[in-house]
């Protein structure tokens, strides 16, 4: 049986309500489910997402695909990113799963103060390169006339 994690729609008109839930990928939208995983109410603000996330990973483990819908409320609630996690599609610093030991790098960064001699050797070099576009300016004026 192809199992698909998905939301059903409650409530009055104009007024919806979601549960998320794990249904046979053939029945109706509001068909009978297999299980409720949680609910998903769009109209709060913030709106509310609460899902059992050891019954969804249960369920991702033993295959249930869900929509992209539901796969977003996953991925709010962290169910998804520990799945992937388990899966080993995503490596956590510290995790055992990771090919080589990574070791701690500790940089430290220098600023120094510039001195007056660094700083007398940038203006020089600014006026140098102003005097530089000035000529090639009045030469390619000269060359026009």
């Amino acid at each position: 049986m192809a199992t698909k994690i998905r939301l059903t729609r409650l409530g009055k008109k104009k007024q919806p309500t979601y549960r998320v839930v794990v249904m046979d990928s053939r029945k109706p939208r509001d068909g009978k489910y297999i299980e409720q995983l949680g609910i998903y109410d769009p109209r709060q603000d913030p709106s509310l997402i609460k899902i059992d996330n050891e019954r969804a990973l249960h369920w991702l483990h033993t295959g249930a695909q869900p929509t992209e819908r539901a796969q977003k409320l996953l991925e709010i609630s962290g169910a998804w990113t520990q799945f992937k996690v388990a899966k080993g599609e995503i490596h956590t610093v510290g995790s055992d799963t990771a090919d080589e030991p990574v070791e701690a790098v500790v940089v430290e960064e220098v600023v120094e103060e510039p001195t007056e001699a660094v700083v007398e050797a940038v203006a020089e070099d600014a006026a140098e390169k102003t005097d530089e576009v000035a000529e090639e300016a009045t030469d390619d004026s000269s060359d026009e006339s």
